[in-house]
């Protein structure tokens, strides 16, 4: 059986995803800080405990996966927070700037040998951040920026290999990453992307021909809307 690795599992774009690659019949390895096996009731599905914003865990986890076959990996833990630059604490800058960026990286240099080996997939759920630039988004832009110029060097270095691999980056998608935030996606259909659209983008990409990829995926809602918190 094909296995996956899947970073934030726990909730949103990330446990939508791991329900998707369970149901192509793929064995899921879900990791984040609370994710557990019964959210997902299969014997297929192994979850890790791990705090990825953490360099001592994420060292850790990446020892323990080194030297395992696994097939795909998808980067989607992440969080963002919007403030003027100053008003940013240096732990949020920091914890945000190794989530989003320097774990995926890691996590790649860990399992790249393997995946190569087995013509598997790299897959990193990026941000319409990347591609464009809000105000009061400098940190959380540059980690998205950041990580897909990784992810294009990545398929430019790997192309004598059987590695497929994608940046996605959606625009706003309905999920927990607006929980601490002061404003919300908007609640009309159009405006909001949601999970499942993520979903069937990363099905998509399994579906394809080996011969073809899909270098970069982007989604956008078809309208744009935004809700302010009260």
């Amino acid at each position: 059986m094909r296995r996956a690795v899947i970073t934030g599992a726990s909730s949103g774009i990330g446990k939508e995803i791991c329900k998707r690659v369970l149901e192509l019949g793929y064995e899921v390895v879900g990791i984040s800080r609370s994710v557990t096996d019964e959210e997902f009731k299969t014997p297929h599905f192994t979850s890790l405990q791990v705090n990825l914003s953490d360099e001592i865990s994420t060292l850790q986890l990446c020892n323990t996966l080194k030297n395992q076959s696994v097939d795909m990996l998808i980067n989607c833990a992440g969080f963002g927070r919007f403030e003027p630059h100053e008003e940013l604490s240096q732990k949020t800058i920091t914890d945000m700037t190794f989530l989003n960026l320097t774990a995926p990286m890691l996590l790649t240099n860990a399992l790249l040998r393997t995946m190569k080996k087995n013509d598997g997939y790299l897959i990193n759920i990026n941000s319409i951040e990347a591609i464009k630039r809000s105000k009061f988004a400098g940190v959380y832009s540059a980690t998205k920026a950041g990580l897909k110029a990784f992810g294009d060097s990545l398929f430019e270095e790997t192309r004598k290999s059987g590695l497929s691999v994608t940046n996605i980056n959606p625009d706003m998608t309905q999920s927990s990453f607006y929980d601490e935030l002061r404003f919300d996606i908007s609640d009309k259909e159009d405006e909001r992307l949601l999970a499942s659209d993520i979903a069937d983008a990363v099905e998509h990409i399994l579906s394809m021909r080996k011969g073809a990829v899909v270098s970069e995926y982007t989604i956008r809602s078809l309208k744009f809307g935004i809700s302010k918190k009260r």
